[in-house]
C-alpha cells in the first residue's frame, strides 16, 4: 500500500525521544522528510546522525513545547527551510515516570502536567495549523495515552484527557478543510509487551507499533480519518 508519504514534510516533536524516534524513521521510510524537535540540541544531533542512514531526509530543530514563542520559531523554520509543512506528530511530554505518586492530586502537579503535555500538543498544533489550513492539507497525530480512560491516576489521567478532548473538537472545527486531527493511545510502551490481558489495565506495545499507527494516521490512506482516539496494544476490557 502507498502510503503517499514521500516527498511530505512532517515536525515530530520529541523526535529524539523512545517514541519520537521510531516515529521519525517509520516516516523516513515512507520516503518523508522529517525534522526532529526537542530541546536538548545534543540528544538531537545523536538522533539525527542515527537515523539519516543517508537519505539526507533527517533534521533537526530546537523546541521548547511549553514556550510559545519557540513554538513559532520551530514551525517558521521548518515552513521557511522546506516550503511547507504537511505532517505534524506530537510525542513531546514529561515521562509518566517523573511525576510524583504522592502528589497525585496535587493542583501544581496536574496543571504542571497538562501543561508539559496537552498544553504543549495545543501551541503546536496552533502554529502548524495555519501553514496546513493555507495549503489545503495537513495531518496532525496527538500521541497521547489510554489512561485518558482509567481512573488510576489523577495527574495521567487529566493530562491525556485534554489531549483527547481537545483534539476531537479540533478536528471537528477543520471537518472539509482537508486537514485531519487524530489520537494514537499506547499503553505501556517497552521493547517486550507481554500479550496478557488485565482487567480495567492498558496493554503494552513496542514504540514501532505505535509509529505504524502514527504513519497510517499521517497518510493520504487516513483522509477519511479525523476525530478518532486509536488504542495501540489495547488489551483491557471493562472500560469505557
Amino acid at each position: 500500500m502507498d502510503l503517499g508519504l514521500a516527498g511530505r514534510v512532517a515536525l515530530v516533536s520529541g523526535g529524539s525521544g523512545y517514541v519520537g524516534r521510531a516515529v521519525a524513521a517509520a516516516l523516513r521510510d515512507e520516503g518523508a522528510v522529517v525534522v526532529l524537535a526537542g530541546r536538548d540540541e545534543d540528544r538531537l544531533e545523536r538522533a539525527v546522525a542515527d537515523l539519516d542512514a543517508g537519505t539526507d531526509r533527517i533534521t533537526a530543530v530546537t523546541m521548547d513545547t511549553r514556550d510559545e514563542a519557540s513554538v513559532d520559531a520551530a514551525v517558521g523554520y521548518v515552513v521557511r527551510e522546506h516550503g511547507r509543512l504537511d505532517v505534524l506528530v506530537n510525542t513531546a511530554a514529561p515521562p509518566a515516570g517523573t511525576l510524583d505518586p504522592a502528589r497525585d492530586h496535587d493542583a501544581a502537579q496536574v496543571l504542571d502536567a497538562i501543561d508539559g503535555k496537552a498544553m504543549g500538543y495545543l501551541r503546536t498544533t496552533d502554529a502548524a495549523l495555519p501553514h496546513m489550513r493555507a495549503a489545503g492539507h495537513g495531518r496532525i497525530v496527538q500521541v497521547s495515552g489510554q489512561n485518558a480512560q482509567f481512573t488510576a491516576s489523577v495527574t495521567s489521567s487529566a493530562r491525556n484527557a485534554v489531549v483527547s478532548v481537545a483534539s476531537k473538537t479540533i478536528a471537528d472545527e477543520l471537518a472539509g478543510t482537508g486537514v485531519t486531527v487524530n489520537v494514537v493511545d499506547p499503553g505501556l510502551i517497552t521493547d517486550t509487551p507481554s500479550t496478557a490481558v488485565q482487567p480495567a489495565r492498558a496493554g503494552e506495545s513496542t514504540p514501532q507499533q505505535v509509529a505504524a499507527a502514527v504513519v497510517f494516521l499521517a497518510s493520504e490512506q487516513a483522509a477519511a480519518i479525523s476525530g478518532v482516539s486509536l488504542a495501540v496494544g489495547h488489551r483491557a476490557y471493562g472500560v469505557q
